[in-house]
């Protein structure tokens, strides 16, 4: 940013707290190569942000959400969040909203997948971006992307990484965090726990939704997303980096949870004799 103290588009008086001074009910920012504070900020306004290239995690309410390329979130008015990513790079649009609808939609934090039409309509966008004036066609465009959302969701529950509010639970997600090219025995982390192996999986379910085994997968394949926006390795090297036996047990695990196929982008380069 050229101005360490204006981010986007809104000013910030104290460290995670906003003053918004912008007259306009919409605001667009988009920016390359965007590196943003990590600490927890929260501001008035809502928030939509697409992610057109690498990916980001949100910190929102115990839950980690991850948003990878081509993927929006919806984070409502007053809702405290933070931000981190070891992406090669991030290029994402943040559009601001005053005024909404009467929806619950607008109430509740939404990750999707962004239709072709909303990548148009978000293309098409940028022509405002960072501009303090507007026009009648950018409240009427602004207006109508915002009202469509609800049409566009589709609920990406797969994309979020339960964490647990009781801290018996926190070493056991540590771990599993750290070793996760590993196959973990339930045992040993009942023992981290200091719980029963019972307990362990009832509390776990209890407190996250999913199951231990599930969480493990869940880890896996958002690492897997990581290495591939690398593009250093194929998918089989991706595959065997994150524990798998075989390529099409990764692709098997990596299509249950984020509903399509994974695509490596590692350049393939020829040589010519």
């Amino acid at each position: 940013m050229q101005n360490a103290k204006l981010k986007c588009g809104l000013i910030e008086t104290n460290q995670g707290f906003y003053n918004d001074t912008i007259s306009k009910d919409a605001y667009v920012w988009y920016e390359e190569n965007w590196k943003h504070d990590e600490y927890e900020h929260i501001h008035e306004r809502a928030q939509l942000t697409y992610v057109e290239e690498g990916y980001q995690y949100l910190h929102i309410q115990q839950k980690i959400y991850l948003v990878p390329k081509n993927h929006v979130i919806w984070i409502p008015s007053g809702v405290k969040h933070r931000t981190t990513s070891d992406a090669r790079s991030v290029n994402l649009m943040v559009i601001l909203f005053k005024k909404l609808l009467p929806s619950d939609f607008f109430k509740e934090v939404h990750v999707f997948a962004a239709p072709p039409v909303l990548k148009e309509m978000l293309l098409y966008a940028s022509k405002w971006n960072k501009l303090d004036t507007e026009d009648q066609e950018q409240i009427v465009f602004l207006k109508a992307l915002l009202n469509s959302l609800p049409n566009f969701c589709n609920e990406s529950r797969f994309l979020e990484i339960p964490v647990p509010e009781d801290h018996r639970l926190i070493p056991v997600c540590d771990y599993i965090n750290s070793h996760y090219q590993e196959s973990f025995n339930v045992s040993d982390m009942a023992d981290l726990a200091k719980m029963s192996v019972r307990s362990l999986q009832r509390i776990f379910k209890e407190q996250t939704g999913i199951t231990l085994q599930k969480y493990g997968q869940l880890i896996r394949i958002l690492k897997s997303v990581e290495l591939i926006d690398t593009r250093q390795y194929t998918l089989s090297e991706i595959a065997f980096k994150i524990g798998y036996k075989s390529l099409s047990a990764f692709t098997s695990s990596y299509a249950s949870i984020m509903k399509e196929a994974p695509k490596a982008k590692k350049d393939i380069i020829f040589s010519l004799h």
